[in-house]
């Protein structure tokens, strides 16, 4: 198994990847700061299954296909890109109400928790990000290399999970400021059509 100063090392370093400036800690912050707390820590939670999903590709070396197919890796970020201007466009189409959820809260968690899962899932660079991360910190002399990609995987998942909750916390403190601000939610709304669609466009931009 695993020794336990790289597991140390590789929490650090995966703590220190999650406050890193990216597509995810973004969207989490803009979703949480509009929707309030609940709802950024749903996309939070969706977040990190589609990071289970990875994992499980990486450590049976389905990522590998989108390492080596330039149809597949352009299919899947374009699909993501799309996915991106579909959210932007309805950000910048969003009236001013209050952030907090009443009725239908069940549908909306649920809906935000898919988001987080479509996010993650249409980001090729995720896979291939994890075939380059998680086996530097493998060694082959502790046991097979499939468990210890999940182990690993794992652990970058509560690490994901303790930065963006804390990230979806401080979004969902704007976010009652928001909720007392009509003007102040219109203008958090066209920010956040625009970092989705400075997303997407970064997304289909990115390079194998």
């Amino acid at each position: 198994m695993l020794a336990a100063e790289t597991i140390s090392a590789f929490f650090i370093a995966s703590v220190l990847l999650a406050f890193a400036p990216g597509p995810d800690n973004i969207f989490v912050l803009t979703q949480s700061a509009l929707q309030g707390k609940l709802s950024g820590l749903m996309v939070v939670f969706g977040l990190c299954t589609g990071l289970l999903v990875h994992t499980g590709a990486v450590a049976f070396g389905v990522a590998v296909i989108f390492q080596a197919s330039a149809l597949a890796f352009t299919l899947l970020k374009f699909i993501g890109g799309g996915y991106l201007l579909y959210l932007a466009w309805h950000a910048f189409r969003a009236s001013p109400e209050k952030i907090k959820m009443h009725g239908g809260q069940e549908k909306a968690v649920g809906i935000l928790y898919r988001r987080g899962i479509i996010m993650n899932l249409t980001n090729p660079k995720v896979s291939i990000f994890f075939l380059a991360f998680l086996p530097q910190f493998a060694d082959p002399q502790r046991g097979p290399i499939s468990l210890q990609m999940v182990v690993l995987g794992g652990i970058f998942i509560f690490a994901t999970i303790l930065v963006f909750g804390s990230i979806a916390l401080i979004g969902g403190v704007l976010g009652d400021w928001l909720n007392r601000s009509e003007r102040a939610q219109r203008t958090m709304n066209r920010i956040a059509g625009t970092v989705f669609v400075g997303l997407a466009l970064k997304l289909v931009n990115v390079e194998r």
